[in-house]
């Protein structure tokens, strides 16, 4: 009877190392953003020059040859992943006349870290926008233990950022 107790435990923590954690799916990030008028998807190929600036961002190749976002107007939304240690990490970005209006952590997947998704922290990139560089023209705090979350959201943010410049051009 030990045995069989040992060993279902075991699978549950194994489940729950593994286990996602989902604060909102992409798909109710945009009827919230949109009041549930999602306008239609549109797509930016990553290819060229805007590939080349996209690896420099990232720090490694893009995984796809091309990025989906919404717009209305002067508000563009952007659902893009970065891997932080191991696992990737789902952000929903509300850019507004090329300044962040909001960033969201949709969905968590990494075994540490989750903190990025807590409004102390992410209320941090509110007004953000691009330097002259192509970095965030704001010094995001970064939260102890959380090192790699941190630094995935900052490049996530800088994608969108530079990603809605390209929109505009």
């Amino acid at each position: 009877m030990y045995r069989y107790f040992m060993i279902s435990l075991l699978l549950i923590t194994a489940v729950n190392g593994n286990a996602q954690q989902i604060y909102q799916t992409p798909a109710a990030f945009l009827e919230d953003v949109f009041a549930g008028q999602i306008p239609p998807v549109k797509k930016i190929w990553l290819t060229g020059k805007l590939k080349e600036q996209v690896t420099k961002i990232l720090r490694h190749p893009p995984t796809s040859l091309r990025t989906r976002y919404w717009q209305q107007g002067s508000k563009s939304v952007w659902i893009l992943s970065e891997t932080g240690k191991e696992k990737p990490i789902t952000v929903g970005i509300i850019i507004n006349h090329n300044h962040i209006e909001k960033i969201k952590v949709l969905i968590f997947r990494e075994s540490r870290g989750a903190e990025v998704r807590h409004s102390f922290f992410t209320r941090q990139f509110k007004d953000v926008q691009l330097s002259d560089n192509v970095e965030l023209d704001k010094t995001i705090d970064g939260i102890t233990g959380a090192t790699l979350s941190v630094r995935a959201l900052k490049k996530l943010a800088t994608l969108a950022l530079y990603l809605n410049q390209q929109i505009k051009s």
